[in-house]
């Protein structure tokens, strides 16, 4: 009698344990796929080069080291081509240039390369925000002055 009630009560404890254990791996598959879900709600599939208008002119006066700012146009055509216009304040110096642009980041930054022409700029609702060389955002106390705003149409 005694062996049957100690075979009984193993077999409880080793059921409650499987119990627990199947619990507690339904807990973390259930964690898990909530952090997939959660990391499926990030839009991927839209980006500045697909989802805005960003074909257009932009305009804005960029700062200078040796001016008080070069006025500066943009214009991206939706054949991915740009013009690029530079007058820089109370100087004789324009820079004008033309050519095409690639996508980079997953299409939320052209590059502008022409003759006289590298730059990077990050496509924003009807802006674009300069970048430098290396691709990262212009920062400091004058950045929000390295942005060009699109001309309504």
């Amino acid at each position: 009698m005694k062996q049957l009630w100690l075979i009984a009560s193993l077999a409880s404890i080793i059921t409650v344990s499987s119990c627990t254990s199947n619990a507690k791996k339904q807990l973390e598959s259930d964690s898990s796929s909530m952090e997939t879900t959660d990391t499926n709600l990030v839009d991927t599939t839209h980006t500045s080069q697909n989802s805005l208008d960003w074909a257009g002119s932009y305009t804005g006066v960029i700062p200078c080291a040796d001016c008080p700012g070069i006025e500066t146009t943009v214009i991206l055509n939706s054949d991915e081509t740009f013009s690029y216009k530079g007058v820089y304040q109370e100087s004789d110096t324009k820079v004008e240039d033309t050519g095409k642009f690639m996508w980079h980041n997953n299409g939320s930054v052209v590059h502008l390369v022409g003759k006289d022409v590298n730059m990077k700029l990050k496509v924003g609702e009807n802006q674009l925000f300069s970048l430098d060389q290396e691709g990262n955002p212009i920062d400091g106390p004058l950045k929000d002055q390295y942005i060009l705003k699109k001309v309504a149409q």
